[in-house]
C-alpha cells in the first residue's frame, strides 16, 4: 500500500483538519465530536440541512457545506456510518429553530444511526426530517443496504434541497422538494480496479487487469456482473441504458447528466463516458439541460466512474441553478 498518510487511524481527522485550514472561509471542523459546519450560519428562521457518512467518499459530504447546499456533514471512519452522537451535535449546529432536514443515503448504519439521532433532537424540541436517498438501479439489495443504496445522485439532492432551504421554504417544503429530486434521479457505475482503505491495507476486492465490475457500489459492493474489460462506448451504454430505462425517459424528456469519477479515473476519460452518455440520451429525444463531470461522490483511489441523470421540470430546473458557494461546488457567487 502507498498512500500520503501517517497513521491509518488517523487519516479522517488529519484530512478533516487539512480541509478546513484550506478553506476557512466557507467551512469550520469541530472536533468534539467531530463533525463540519459553516462558517458563515445561515439566519435565524431558516431550515438547515445536515447529511453525512463513511468518509473516503470525497468531495461528498463535507466538500458540500456552505451556501445554498449543507449546513453541516458528519464524517464517519473510512467506509463506516458516522455513530449518533455526532449527528445530533451536527444537527444542534445546523438548526436556526426551523427545523433540520437529514439526507442520509440507504446504508443500513447510516439509516440506523441518523434515526437514532433524529428521535434524540424531537426529544429536545429540535423537529427533524429525513429523506433517504436510493438512487442506484444497479441491485435491489446489497451486504449495506435493504433496497437500492444512495450514490452520485446524493449530490443532486442535497443541491436542490438547499436551494429550497435558502430561499425560506418550510421543513416540510424542503423534504418534499428532496423527496421529488430522490425519486426522479438514477445512478449506475463500474469499477474497473479495486480501492485501498488505509487500515485494512491491501485491496478491498480483487479483479484482474482483464476484468471490470458492472454496477459497483462506492463502497465496492458487488454490482450486477462482472465481464472483461471493453471500450469506454461499452461500458458507458452498459451504464446508461438501466438509467434511462428506470426512469421511462421518453423524446421530450428534459434532464441533467453527471458523470462522476471514483476517485482514480483521469477527466479526460470521463468526458469520453460523457459524450456517449449524453449521444444516447440525444438519441432518444431526450434534452440534456445540465451537466456535471468530475469526481463527486468517490471511493478512495478505485478507477471507475457512475453517470448519473435526474429527470426535470422547472421547479427542479430552478433550484439546481440557484447560487451555491461549498469547497466542491460553486456558482452564481
Amino acid at each position: 500500500m502507498k498512500k500520503l498518510i501517517n497513521d491509518p487511524a488517523n487519516v479522517v481527522i488529519e484530512s478533516l483538519e487539512g480541509f478546513a485550514d484550506a478553506h476557512q472561509d466557507i467551512v469550520e471542523l469541530h472536533t468534539d465530536p467531530i463533525f463540519v459546519a459553516r462558517t458563515a450560519k445561515k439566519p435565524a428562521g431558516k431550515v438547515g440541512l445536515i447529511s453525512g457518512g463513511g468518509s473516503g467518499h470525497e468531495p461528498l459530504h463535507a466538500g458540500f457545506v456552505g451556501f445554498g447546499m449543507l449546513d453541516a456533514a458528519v464524517p464517519g471512519h473510512v467506509f463506516t456510518s458516522p455513530t449518533p452522537d455526532p449527528i445530533v451535535a451536527a444537527t444542534k449546529e445546523a438548526d436556526r429553530g426551523a427545523g433540520v432536514l437529514h439526507i442520509v443515503k440507504n446504508y443500513t448504519g447510516d439509516v440506523l444511526n441518523f434515526e437514532t439521532a433524529a428521535e434524540l433532537c424531537e426529544a429536545e424540541d429540535i423537529s427533524v426530517a429525513t429523506v433517504i436517498v436510493n438512487d442506484d438501479v444497479a441491485v435491489q439489495d446489497s451486504l449495506y443496504t435493504a433496497g437500492r443504496r444512495g450514490v452520485a445522485g446524493t449530490v443532486f439532492v442535497e443541491k436542490i434541497a438547499g436551494a429550497a432551504a435558502e430561499r425560506g421554504d418550510s421543513l416540510a417544503e424542503v423534504a418534499r422538494i428532496a423527496q421529488a429530486t430522490n425519486d426522479n434521479v438514477r445512478s449506475m457505475g463500474v469499477a474497473l480496479s479495486a480501492c485501498t482503505v488505509p487500515h485494512a491495507g491491501k485491496p478491498s476486492f480483487d479483479l484482474s487487469e482483464t476484468e471490470i465490475e458492472i454496477g459497483i457500489g462506492i463502497h465496492g459492493e458487488p454490482g450486477r456482473h462482472r465481464e472483461a474489460m471493453t471500450d469506454a462506448d461499452g461500458i458507458t451504454a452498459q451504464l446508461t441504458a438501466p438509467v434511462i430505462d428506470d426512469l421511462k425517459l421518453a423524446a421530450g424528456d428534459k434532464v441533467a447528466l453527471m458523470v462522476n469519477g471514483m476517485g482514480g479515473t483521469p477527466l479526460s476519460e470521463l468526458y469520453i463516458v460523457y459524450r456517449h452518455a449524453r449521444k444516447m440520451l440525444e438519441d432518444k429525444g431526450v434534452a440534456v439541460e445540465r451537466s456535471f463531470v468530475g469526481d463527486y461522490v468517490t471511493s478512495l483511489e478505485m478507477q471507475g466512474c457512475s453517470v448519473t441523470v435526474l429527470k426535470l421540470n422547472d421547479e427542479l430546473t430552478g433550484l439546481l441553478d440557484a447560487p451555491v458557494n461549498t469547497v466542491a461546488m460553486r456558482k452564481g457567487m
